[in-house]
């Protein structure tokens, strides 16, 4: 799906992950469940380009949903890929600390599982990953630079590029929830530390960019100061 020159998605709004496409090459952001891999075929079939087109993988935590077909990119194509050292054990399948559920709504709890039924719940973790950290600009098409949001896990990040005016927040906040089914810019379930993730999206408050790209739901088209004032607003009043 094109959202913009440059700017795609795959998925949906349940699950989703990112493309940025450039002539030099393509960077991937998120890998969402294993079985989009036939989404990025199609996608990038559609582009004219193959999966030697990527030129990197950069994952904005290391949950399951978001890992995905990453492992599986790297062994057929060597594409390597990236996530931020405080997650880098949760992307090869280490422990994480359990979160409590919050509040669910039987409808969007069973579309969860059974979009993830079709798409492969089961994880395929990491056996390779390269360190970012804070502040790195990668050498990849878009340039994209990394700004640490640690909160819904240790090594949560936002991935902001400048090229598409976008900034992809993983689960930093979402645009849909997957338990309730609430749409809009609000906090993510499942988050390690709600209030230190809340207070993490501060650092992207200021960035100057077009859209805001979750993990889960709608493409927020605005400014990032607005979809946080709206997640803040949304956890004042829960």
């Amino acid at each position: 799906m094109r959202l913009a020159p440059g700017l795609h998605r795959i998925g949906n709004d349940i699950v989703a992950a990112y493309l940025i496409v450039t002539p030099e090459g393509i960077t991937l952001v998120d890998a969402g469940l294993p079985g989009l891999y036939r989404d990025l075929e199609r996608e990038l079939a559609e582009l004219g380009r193959t999966t030697a087109d990527i030129r990197g993988v950069v994952l904005t935590h290391g949950d399951s949903d978001h890992v995905g077909f990453a492992e599986r990119l790297r062994r057929e194509t060597g594409v390597p890929v990236f996530i931020h050292a405080g997650d880098a054990t949760r992307a090869q399948g280490g422990a994480k600390p359990k979160t409590a559920m919050g509040p669910w709504r039987l409808g969007p709890l069973l579309g969860f599982f059974a979009y993830a039924a079709r798409k492969g719940m089961r994880a395929q973790w990491l056996t390779d990953v390269r360190d970012i950290a804070d502040g790195d600009v990668l050498d990849l098409p878009g340039s994209p630079t990394i700004v640490a949001l640690p909160g819904h896990s240790p090594g949560s990040i936002a991935v902001h590029s400048d090229l598409v005016r976008a900034v992809f927040v993983g689960d930093a906040l979402t645009t849909r929830h997957v338990l309730t089914g609430r749409v809009g810019p609000a906090p993510a379930p499942f988050t390690d530390d709600p209030d230190e993730a809340l207070a993490s999206l501060e650092r992207i408050a200021g960035i100057d960019a077009e859209w805001v790209l979750p993990g889960h739901g709608a493409p927020f088209r605005g400014s990032p100061a607005d979809a946080v004032q709206r997640v803040r607003t949304v956890s004042a009043n829960p």
